[in-house]
C-alpha cells in the first residue's frame, strides 16, 4: 500500500527526534533544575520518570515495560489497517513514541525493562513529559478528532484480507 512509507517514516523520525531531544536534556539540563521558557507555563527540567504519567505506578515500571511491549506490538499489528496516509502517520507517531520510551524503559538505568525514562519538558505543575509522549498523546488526539468527523483510523479487516488475497494473485 502506498501509505506504509509514511507509517514507517513517522515511527523513525519520533524514534529519532525523541532519543535526540533526551540526550540533550542529559547533557545540558541538571537533574532537578528548572529552567524557564514560557513563565510558569512551560520549562525545561531533567526527571527520570520510573512509572507512568503523573507519577502512576513508579513502583511498577518492569510491568509498564510489559505494557509497552504489548502496545508497540498491537500498533504493528493494527498499522497494517491504516485506512490512509493521514492514519499511517497517525499510528507511526503512536508506534516512534511508544518505541521511544520503550528504549529508555530497556536499556537506561537501573537495570534492563525497569529503566527509567527520560523527561524534560515540563508544563506548569501537571506534569513532565518528552517528546515520544506528545507523539502519544497528539496522536491519540487526533485520532478521537478524526472518529468525529467520521474518518476511520483503519480499514475493516475484510478489506485488508481482499486486499492481501489480491496481492497474493498478482504475485506481489
Amino acid at each position: 500500500m502506498s501509505w506504509r512509507p509514511a507509517f514507517w517514516l513517522a515511527a523513525i523520525l519520533t524514534v529519532a527526534v525523541d532519543q535526540a531531544t533526551k540526550q540533550w536534556a542529559l547533557s545540558a539540563l541538571t537533574p532537578g533544575t528548572e529552567h524557564q521558557l514560557l513563565g510558569d507555563l512551560l520549562s525545561l527540567q531533567l526527571v527520570f520518570n520510573s512509572g507512568a504519567a503523573f507519577s502512576f505506578g513508579n513502583s511498577s515500571t518492569l510491568i509498564l515495560t510489559v505494557v509497552a511491549v504489548v502496545l508497540t506490538v498491537g500498533i504493528l499489528w493494527y498499522g497494517r489497517r491504516a485506512s490512509a496516509t493521514w492514519s499511517a502517520v497517525l499510528l507511526g507517531m503512536g508506534l516512534g513514541g511508544a518505541i521511544g520510551n520503550l528504549i529508555d524503559r530497556l536499556f537506561r538505568e537501573p537495570s534492563f525493562g525497569e529503566g527509567h525514562v527520560v523527561d524534560m519538558i515540563k508544563y506548569g505543575d501537571l506534569f513532565i513529559g518528552n517528546v515520544a509522549d506528545i507523539a502519544i498523546v497528539g496522536a491519540a488526539i487526533w485520532a478521537v478528532i478524526a472518529g468525529l468527523f467520521g474518518h476511520r483510523l483503519l480499514e475493516h479487516e475484510a478489506a485488508t484480507e481482499a486486499e492481501a488475497t489480491e496481492s497474493t494473485a498478482d504475485g506481489v
